[in-house]
């Protein structure tokens, strides 16, 4: 979602005015609907910035992803709440009803969970912290991909970016395959609501397959979103910019194969080469 504001636009030792296309920011309060010694409590558990558009896939993407749900069928609806508001006249409001949690701790999920655009869910400084989450490492077996591949994924990334071609300001995720078809492509103004949006949409359309596609990002990988791909057992992560040290400790502890700096003709693989087919 974006917006037309006026520029001054500095060019050739001239000033000329335009009109650009810049990415909305708005926050979105996520609110969820349980049920607690037998009656339905609600409760916020998370505000975020985000680019308004997919707030139930989100929403979706968030609660399996930081495993408050085991199961995505564990959601038994997701609405649009509140009046609309703003300068754009959203409903800056997303509640998920889920099924069959008795006595959730909330205290425990607000503490954790309060997220913005910049750092997602901050305070998560240990690879410790995902341990109760996961217990199993990822197969290593597939998914097998090849290196052209590879290459060719930041551009088919960038080709299926409606806004970041009209904005150049917001950051996208892709599920592609072994064949290099996207299966499907996510946006937002902060990278690991891109990817919440992404894994919520492919979980809840039944279309993820980790043991033959993988996940594209647009700039740099950190913690949080190596974390949030392993809980949907993605074993093959790119990224067209650096990871982090704790995103590539965090892969290598659970057996993810993490690719930085690709491009055209390259890119560095940081653990487990054995996924990627390399011909000369």
């Amino acid at each position: 979602m974006d917006i037309k504001y006026n520029v001054s636009k500095y060019k050739d030792s001239k000033i000329q005015e335009v009109k650009d296309f810049v990415s909305i920011e708005e926050p979105l309060e996520m609110r969820l609907k349980f049920k607690k010694n037998g009656k339905w409590e609600t409760q916020n558990i998370s505000i975020t910035m985000r680019t308004p558009g997919n707030d139930e896939d989100l929403i979706r993407g968030f609660l399996f992803n930081e495993r408050i749900i085991e199961n995505i069928n564990q959601i038994e609806t997701t609405e649009q709440k509140g009046d609309d508001v703003g300068d754009y006249n959203l409903k800056n409001t997303i509640e998920a009803t889920i099924n069959n949690i008795e006595n959730l701790d909330i205290e425990r999920l607000k503490r954790n969970f309060l997220t913005n655009s910049s750092c997602g869910v901050c305070g998560k400084t240990s690879l410790d912290s995902i341990e109760i989450l996961k217990k199993e490492k990822l197969d290593l077996s597939f998914p097998l991909i090849k290196q052209d591949i590879i290459m060719k994924s930041p551009n088919l990334l960038k080709n299926k970016q409606s806004e970041f071609a009209k904005t150049g300001g917001i950051h996208a995720s892709a599920l592609i395959d072994e064949n290099g078809k996207v299966i499907a492509t996510r946006e937002d103004v902060g990278r690991h609501n891109a990817l919440d949006k992404l894994i919520g949409y492919t979980i809840q359309n039944k279309i993820m397959n980790p043991k033959k596609q993988f996940i594209a990002c647009s700039g740099r990988l950190n913690f949080e979103l190596v974390q949030k791909a392993l809980m949907a057992n993605i074993g093959l992560m790119v990224g067209v910019g650096a990871p982090t040290s704790l995103a590539i400790d965090l892969a290598k502890r659970y057996n993810m194969t993490l690719l930085g700096f690709v491009k055209e003709d390259s890119f560095n693989i940081y653990s487990n080469i054995n996924r990627v087919i390399i011909k000369s």
